[in-house]
């Protein structure tokens, strides 16, 4: 097990029970929907990546190869994905039209190191197999 991509991607579980939450609750009555839909889209992918993660951590000792870094590469690419949209949504909507603009091309860099990250399982499983 990898304890420690383990305990953040539980983490990271239970931030999208509750950022799912505050959006279906507090965000409903303040965003327009279009901006709820993409927050929500960020809730969503933040609790698949997380999850699968989370499986992958809790049986990394049945791999013949170590996955950690594939893990925290996912996690990565999870966490720069889903909170530059969080910050987009919410920085448009609190602070100005171009808060956080920065974040803008932060997201598909996130989602290309997700997508590269399960890739590279995928090779490894591939080549190496599972126990």
């Amino acid at each position: 097990m990898e304890k420690q991509t383990a305990f953040f991607s539980s983490l990271f579980i239970m931030l999208s029970v509750i950022f799912g939450a505050f959006g279906a609750h507090a965000l409903k009555e303040i965003l327009e929907p279009s901006a709820l839909q993409t927050f929500e889209v960020g809730v969503r992918y933040q609790g698949f990546l997380s999850m699968g993660v989370l499986l992958l951590a809790l049986n990394a000792d049945r791999f013949e190869h170590s996955i950690k870094k594939i893990l925290w590469a996912m996690l990565i690419g999870m966490i720069l994905f889903c909170f530059s949209i969080y910050g987009l949504v919410l920085g448009r909507h609190f602070i100005n039209e171009n808060a956080f603009s920065f974040l803008g091309p932060i997201t598909p860099i996130g989602g290309a190191i997700s997508i590269v990250s399960w890739c590279v399982l995928l090779f490894r499983l591939l080549k190496y197999g599972q126990d």
